[in-house]
């Protein structure tokens, strides 16, 4: 069930309707509703990945109160390790075990039949990259003494499996999230209101922008040797955008939802294409994950060495990203994809004469000079993200720097791509709210403001076709 289907709206009023009419004295019974809803909204994708759903969140359960009864530390070891092991286990044997399997055939020259591995090559569970790093920050958290374990058992359940954010995130943490199951949600109509809002926004930006761009990706990747060097560095551009435009309207529509519950999540964009630098962006772009392999990679590996100095934090980081681009997909392109970021980061802050960096020069250079900058490194990144192979995105690249001329001249978007220059000037202008529809109703006439929803709402039934998944369910 997609977020952008009628489906997911028909879903949403019955679950919102049933939800507030049980009342807000019956906290115990909103979470079972919102339990066996998103437990519905899970197992309508393919319901025999449920049972690995309970599994995880079972064992982290269990895990989180077993680390906490004792204070020897070889037990509690024990049960973190059982955890974490379980959680990258799962992701092993679904995510990566055909990639691991196919590359050892390769570099030992071992054929590998057509259809081995049938079951981890076509199914890979639904969200399964969030969720398990989800789970497995709370028992690191209750290891490590930041949070105190939950014995409620119908919380914990609901907030590993919370239907708006579990198929692609926020990854939210357990200090922050689930408290709030554990608490009276009160009905307010204007957060409800502006949770509506938040949802139309995440629409426009998915249906009216993502995959309207989508097609003029989509024709140019399948096809890079009919299209010369300024074609490919404008569909790389513009897939650059598309995947902003995917996963932030996501995560509107997440946040939004969530709204309607009486629910907070985290922010995971902050205009990521207004960073002067690589750094500056990944400190805006898919914040919890970033946050998350920081917290969780990048400091431990750092705090892991005797001598912390450049090399140190240059190695750390490195393999930080490399994890970060594997994360995305078993595949060698998001592991380059991963590794050029890393290099870049690290450029990025290697100390020239006194005290100067790329980085900091980037920050006061003029907004020209950092934007062409940025746009170029995320280009060229965007071009691993998206190709299907590391051959395609090779030889992509080959042609941007060998200056192919274009064989086929094409407008790849036509007058669509005003819905972008839409969506960018508006996120400008409001940039210091949350999402451009924030406050609309202390800056606009009610006419004009219901005239704006309507637009909006005209457009995405004008101009929406049958539902294209988000780009980030496939990680």
């Amino acid at each position: 069930m997609l977020f952008n289907s009628f489906d997911f709206g028909f879903f949403l009023v019955i679950v919102y309707a049933l939800y507030w009419a049980i009342g807000v004295k019956r906290r115990k019974g909103q979470n079972a509703l919102l339990l066996f809803s998103s437990y519905l909204f899970y197992g309508l994708w393919d319901w025999r990945f449920l049972g690995l759903l309970l599994a995880s969140s079972l064992i982290d359960y269990i895990a989180g109160i077993s680390i906490n009864k004792t204070e020897k530390k070889s037990i509690r070891k024990l049960w973190l390790y059982a955890s974490v092991l379980w959680n990258l286990g799962i992701l092993v044997t679904f995510k990566y075990f055909n990639f691991f399997i196919n590359s050892f055939g390769n570099l030992f020259n071992i054929p590998i039949t057509e259809g081995s591995f049938t079951i981890w090559t076509v199914i890979i569970p639904l969200g399964l990259s969030f969720y398990t790093f989800q789970t497995m920050s709370y028992t690191i958290d209750v290891y490590k003494k930041r949070i105190p374990p939950t014995r409620n058992l119908l919380s914990f359940l609901c907030f590993v499996s919370f239907f708006p954010q579990l198929v692609a995130g926020p990854i939210e943490r357990a200090k922050k999230l689930l408290p709030q199951f554990e608490r009276e949600r009160s009905f307010n109509l204007n957060t409800s209101t502006e949770g509506l809002r938040q949802i139309l926004w995440g629409l426009f930006k998915k249906v009216l922008v993502a995959d309207k761009l989508g097609i003029a990706v989509t024709m140019v990747f399948n096809n890079p040797e009919q299209y010369g060097a300024g074609m490919l560095l404008f569909a790389a551009v513009l897939f650059s955008l598309q995947v902003y435009c995917d996963f932030s309207g996501y995560t509107d529509i997440a946040i939004g939802t969530a709204k309607l519950f009486g629910f907070k999540l985290s922010k995971n964009f902050n205009l990521p294409y207004l960073a002067k630098n690589i750094t500056e962006f990944w400190q805006r772009w898919h914040i919890t994950l970033t946050n998350w392999f920081t917290d969780y990679v990048y400091i431990p590996l750092v705090k892991s060495s005797n001598k912390v100095n450049s090399l140190v934090r240059g190695a750390a980081l490195l393999l930080t990203m490399l994890l970060v681009g594997f994360w995305h997909g078993a595949n060698w392109t998001f592991i380059c994809f991963g590794i050029f970021n890393g290099f870049i980061l690290i450029a990025e802050r290697i100390k020239f004469g006194h005290n100067f960096s790329l980085r900091k020069g980037l920050a006061k250079a003029p907004r020209l000079v950092s934007l062409g900058y940025f746009f170029f490194i995320t280009s060229i990144s965007s071009i691993f993200f998206r190709a299907e192979s590391s051959e395609q995105a090779f030889l992509i690249l080959k042609r941007i720097f060998t200056f192919q001329l274009d064989a086929t001249v094409s407008s790849l978007i036509g007058f669509k791509l005003l819905f972008l220059v839409a969506m960018i000037l508006a996120e400008l202008a409001t940039r210091n709210w949350d999402f451009p529809l924030q406050k609309l109703e202390i800056k606009l006439p009610r006419a004009v403001r219901w005239a704006v929803y309507y637009i909006l709402i005209m457009l995405l039934i004008r101009y929406s076709e049958s539902g294209d998944a988000f780009i980030y369910f496939q990680f």
